[in-house]
This record gives C-alpha cells, structure tokens and sequence, in this order.
C-alpha cells in the first residue's frame, strides 16, 4: 500500500500449496470476520447469485462461526478465484471482476492513509456505490441494489461514507481513483452488475456521473 494508492506494486507468483482452516477465523475480532465478508458478498454479487442466497439464510450461522456453513462458503469463494485467476492470471480481463467495489473502496482506504477503515468496510462502501452506478449505467435492478445494500448492512458493514461521519473532498476521492491499477487515460474503469451474479468490466463512468452519485449518495 503506497501513499499513492492500493495494490500499485507487486509480483504474480502462484502457490504451490493453500491451506485453510477456517477454525482459525475464531481468533478474529468481531470487527474483522465482518469485514472479511464484504469479500465474500463479493463473489455472489459477481458470479454467484446462489452464494448471495445462502448468506442471507444463514447469516447467523456464518458470525456465530458454525463449522459445516463456514467450510461450505470458504470452499466457494476459493474454488471462484481459482476459476478466475486460471483463465487471467495476469488480470488483462475477466480477472478486472474481482475488483468489484475496489474502484472506490481503493481510493477510500488511500485518502484517509489506510488508518480509517478496514479493507472489507471500504470494499463494502465502494460495492454499494458501484451497484449504484450500475443501476444508472448498465440496467442493473433497483431492488436487486437494494438486496445487495441491505446483505451488506446485515453483516454490519457500512454501505455509505456518510454513514460512517466521514467528509471527504470529492476532488481527492476521484484523483485517487484515476490513480488505480485499472485506470486508462486518467479514467477510472468500473466492474458494474448487470444482474446478481453477472458482472462487467472495463467500463468508463463519465466523471459528471460519478460525481452525481458520490454527492447523492457517498458522501
């Protein structure tokens, strides 16, 4: 993480091995199981509507950390980045559709110097945004923005930087968004839901709308 933004270094090498052992999650604060979720909401919202189903029926389960669920949703969530990351490993496409919600949740966490949220609150601010976007750019449902709203609120993660008593400076928002590792020509590039479980990406939002949403509805 640079001042300049998220994720801007790195290197790809792929494990030979991973282990998970998801009895490990009982040491996690509260806090952070939640916002280990947003990643989790993430890969139903883009790939698999079903996952968004089963943690809504059981999300109870899911926070008091019952064993059989925890394995079920983990082993999903593994086998949907194997799948994208085999078919893009160097991101030159498909694998753009993990960063949904990142656009913005990115440039949250790089304004306020990664002190004031954790990574999954901010992917969850940014995902609800983006579901906003999609609505007005790409056919996305309102009630289907509304559903992805409200599972993101059940796990107690935050949906708006208003709500968290934040202010920002749209101008410092949106510069750190040009700065993202998916920006072209100083333009942001949006994964946008065409359905529960269908995503985008690659998308330019003109400025003027973003900016419309952001002051509608982030901030």
């Amino acid at each position: 993480d640079l001042p300049e933004g998220k994720n801007l270094v790195g290197a790809f090498h792929q494990p030979s091995l991973v282990w998970v052992d998801v009895g490990t999650l009982r040491t996690l604060p509260e806090a952070e199981l939640r916002a280990g979720m947003a990643e989790v909401v993430k890969y139903g919202a883009i790939r698999d509507a079903a996952l968004l189903s089963t943690l809504e029926a059981r999300r109870a389960e899911i926070l008091s950390l019952t064993s059989s669920v925890l394995e079920e949703v983990v082993a999903r969530c593994c086998q949907h980045k194997a799948d994208v990351v085999a078919a893009d490993e160097r991101e030159a496409g498909l694998r753009a559709t993990l960063n949904f919600g990142h656009t913005l949740g990115h440039a949250l966490e790089a304004v306020t110097g990664y002190t004031r949220w954790r990574h999954g609150e901010a992917v969850a601010i940014g995902m609800a945004f983006a579901a906003e976007l999609s609505v007005r750019c790409v056919g996305f449902s309102a009630g289907e923005r509304d559903r992805l709203v409200e599972l993101l609120r059940s796990f107690g993660l935050p949906t708006s930087v208003r709500d968290t008593g934040v202010r920002l400076g749209w101008s410092d928002v949106w510069a750190a968004m040009t700065r993202d590792k998916k920006a072209a020509r100083r333009a942001p590039r949006w994964v946008l839901l065409t359905a529960l479980g269908q995503a985008r990406y690659g998308i330019e939002v003109p400025a003027d709308v973003v900016e419309e949403v952001w002051r509608a509805f982030g901030q």
